[in-house]
């Protein structure tokens, strides 16, 4: 056996043997899968106050879509399909709003799972409209209009990812089109060449953290992270533009493996976490979904990134109280926050099932 595996093999020992959360075993596929499992149950199980159509709803969907894959029942496409019926498979109310699309991810799985095509068709309706007349407002987040466009970070887990999934199951190239066009824009906006993070928003080009540093919020890049994998899960291999999106990947990969934190979480500063000291899971989450999945599909090499999956994993599992619910989310915001324990919300619930399903994955290779 190589030193590399020898090495992994005894960290998952440690982490087995010394590491027990409170939703199980962390890092074993039968400790993620009823960590998981303890999870969603416990979400499905107590309302939230939003919307059903909200993008706090939208990602929290995300999630228990690739979780119903694997869960070995239909309860959670039960639940899902649910929802759908008593949104009558339509979006938000407002047309070109990222957030109001993020729904979608949602019905495209559900499509993807029944075949029923109406399951979809408002959603489609939608982005074929925006696709054909697409804003033409600037990405100022200081002006009126400016979230017609993927204008804020957030916005690349929440409309691209539909763009993505929709070009897939349609292979219109109206769709993908769109889509690099505004992820283009967006990035040669928001996109810091020499971090190799984003910006929130225009907003925070000046602004500057208690240290001196840029401001580079956890979430805020956890949703650019995550919602790029998903991007590059749809696309064909061999898509023409695929490189695009790869180059902003691996630069992101890397610059947020240095980031992690010794106790395996990243926080809501990525640059200032002296100042935010406590755990954040909705951005560690989304990063530890991202970096998974990258090993998972070849683009990040074993020997440097599997030590840190498996750390933030670990980490994730220990924010689950007993009865499921997860701790330590960041509340609904556009910048970093100080966090407490008993913080919850059902985006962070959205990106640890993501998280979960890419570990079940490695896992089981």
């Amino acid at each position: 056996m190589s030193l590399f595996f020898c090495s992994v093999a005894l960290l998952m020992i440690s982490f087995s043997a010394n590491a027990k959360s409170f939703a199980g075993d962390t890092v074993t596929k039968s400790g993620v899968k009823s960590s998981m499992r303890l999870v969603a149950d416990w979400q499905i199980a107590h309302k939230f106050k939003y919307p059903e159509y909200d993008w706090t709803a939208g990602a929290l969907y995300a999630g228990m879509a690739e979780w119903a894959k694997m869960a070995g029942n239909d309860t959670y496409w039960d639940y899902l399909v649910g929802v759908g019926k008593r949104l009558n498979w339509g979006d938000g109310p407002r047309l070109y709003h990222a957030d109001d699309l993020c729904v979608g991810q949602m019905y495209v799985e559900l499509f993807r799972k029944y075949d029923k095509k109406y399951m979809m068709q408002p959603t489609l309706n939608t982005i074929t409209y925006i696709s054909d007349y697409p804003s033409k407002n600037s990405l100022d987040f200081s002006i009126k209009g400016c979230q017609d466009r993927w204008a804020w970070c957030d916005a690349i887990f929440m409309a691209p990812t539909v763009w993505a999934k929709m070009y897939n199951v349609t292979k219109d190239k109206r769709y993908s089109t769109f889509l690099d066009h505004e992820f283009k824009a967006t990035t040669d906006y928001l996109y810091d060449k020499d971090e190799h993070l984003y910006f929130r928003d225009s907003g925070y080009f000046t602004k500057t953290e208690n240290n001196g540093k840029k401001v580079f919020w956890g979430r805020g890049n956890g949703w650019v992270f995550a919602g790029i994998s998903i991007i590059l899960t749809e696309l064909p291999r061999d898509y023409k533009n695929r490189k695009m999106y790869e180059k902003v990947y691996l630069a992101m990969a890397e610059k947020l493996a240095s980031l992690q934190g010794p106790d395996g979480y990243w926080h809501a500063s990525l640059l200032d976490p002296n100042s935010y000291p406590n755990p954040e899971t909705s951005a560690s989450g989304f990063n530890c979904y991202g970096l998974a999945w990258g090993i998972n599909n070849g683009y990040l090499p074993k020997e440097r990134y599997l030590p840190i999956v498996m750390k933030a994993w670990d980490a994730l599992a220990h924010s689950v109280d007993p009865d499921g619910k997860l701790c330590w989310v960041q509340p609904i915001g556009a910048d970093p926050k100080k966090v407490t324990r008993e913080m919850t919300e059902i985006y962070g619930v959205g990106a640890y099932l993501l998280a979960g399903t890419e570990m079940v994955k490695l896992l089981e290779k």
